[in-house]
C-alpha cells in the first residue's frame, strides 16, 4: 500500500527551495554566470526541466542544460543479467570552467550519483559540482551528500521512494512511498 509523503503543494515548495539554494550559493561564490544544470535520466529530467526554467528567469538568461543516461556507469552491471537499456546521454556545452547543477529526483544509496559522476567527467572538467535533489531519503551506502535537497522523507530500507510529476503523466505532482516489489 503505497503513503502520499508530498502532496503537490509541497513538491512545488521543495523545487522553489532547491533554485532559491542554488541562486544564493552561485551569488555567494560569484558562479552564477557558470551555472548549467544536468539532469540524471529518467527521474532528474522533468525536475532539471523546472529548475532550468526557474533559474533562467531569476537570472534573465538561458541556462545551458544537458541529460545524464547512466546505464553503462552503474556498478551493478554484472548482476543485471541481460544487456541493459541504454538512453542518450545529451550534453551539448562545454563543461570545463561550469558551474554543473546535477540534478535527481530521488537520493538514496549514492550510487546513481557517483555513476553520475563517473560519466559527467567523461564529457569535461566543470569547475564544480553540485548535487540538487527533490527528495533526500537517507540509506547511503557510499559517502555522498546532496548540496541541496527539497525535502527529506523518512522512508525503510524496503520502501520505494517515487517522484510523480504532471509532465510524466501524473494527475498531480506527489512524492509516494510504497513497499519495494522483489529482491
Amino acid at each position: 500500500m503505497e503513503r502520499i509523503a508530498l502532496k503537490a503543494a509541497q513538491v512545488e515548495a521543495g523545487v522553489a527551495k532547491l533554485c532559491k539554494d542554488v541562486l544564493a550559493r552561485a551569488k555567494e561564490a560569484g558562479e552564477a554566470d557558470a551555472l548549467a544544470v544536468v539532469a540524471i535520466r529518467r527521474g532528474g529530467v522533468q525536475l532539471a526541466a523546472r529548475m532550468r526554467a526557474q533559474l533562467g528567469k531569476a537570472l534573465g538568461r538561458e541556462i545551458p542544460a544537458g541529460t545524464l543516461d547512466i546505464a553503462l556507469y552503474r556498478d551493478d552491471l554484472s548482476q543485471r543479467g541481460a544487456a541493459p537499456v541504454v538512453g542518450a546521454t545529451e550534453i551539448s556545452f562545454p563543461l570545463d570552467g561550469k558551474t554543473v547543477v546535477l540534478v535527481d529526483d530521488v537520493l538514496f544509496t549514492g550510487r546513481t550519483v557517483r555513476a553520475a559522476l563517473d560519466e559527467l567527467v567523461d564529457f569535461g572538467r566543470p569547475r564544480r559540482v553540485w548535487l540538487a535533489v527533490l527528495v533526500d531519503r537517507g540509506g547511503r551506502e557510499l559517502p555522498v551528500a546532496a548540496d541541496f535537497a527539497g525535502a527529506k522523507v523518512e522512508a525503510g530500507a524496503a520502501d520505494d521512494v517515487q517522484v510523480r510529476l504532471r509532465e510524466d503523466g501524473a494527475a498531480e505532482d506527489a512524492v509516494v512511498i510504497k513497499p519495494r516489489r522483489g529482491p
